[in-house]
């Protein structure tokens, strides 16, 4: 993605989705090679899930299959996941949004991996996806 193409991908974004979706990545167990793949292919839910996660790099420890989806339908709630479709329905595979690739783009440009949360992350974090709360109730 060229920079001209990134300039106007965030122009789409106002500062509160984007800082909830970031927020939302760093509270999450899974790794920058996660979401480094899923900007290339769509990843199965049983790759990242279990042994398997932690073999690719996808994960810091191993995760529940549902575990696993909960929390990747949470990322899709705030915009930086899409489930894949098939011909004949949903599928258990994943793929960055456009959201999701540029806040990918940007901490693969910066090369440290995942930024880590704060407590006031985990904090803000977990009152959005636990209590659902409307957009103009949410903290940045």
């Amino acid at each position: 993605m060229n920079s001209t193409v990134s300039n106007e991908a965030r122009s789409r974004y106002d500062t509160v989705t984007l800082a909830r979706a970031e927020r939302a990545v760093r509270c999450t167990p899974f790794r920058l090679a996660l979401f480094a793949t899923m900007r290339r292919q769509s990843v199965d839910l049983r790759t990242i899930a279990g042994q398997a996660g932690i073999q690719a790099g996808y994960v810091d420890r191993a995760l529940s299959e549902l575990a696993t989806e909960n929390l990747l339908l949470w990322l899709i709630q705030v915009g930086l996941l899409r489930r894949e479709v098939d011909g004949q329905g949903l599928t258990d595979s994943f793929r960055l949004t456009p959201l999701g690739h540029q806040l990918v783009e940007r901490w693969q440009c910066q090369g440290n991996g995942l930024p880590t949360p704060t407590w006031l992350d985990r904090l803000y974090n977990s009152l959005s996806r636990w209590l659902r709360l409307p957009s103009w109730l949410q903290p940045f």
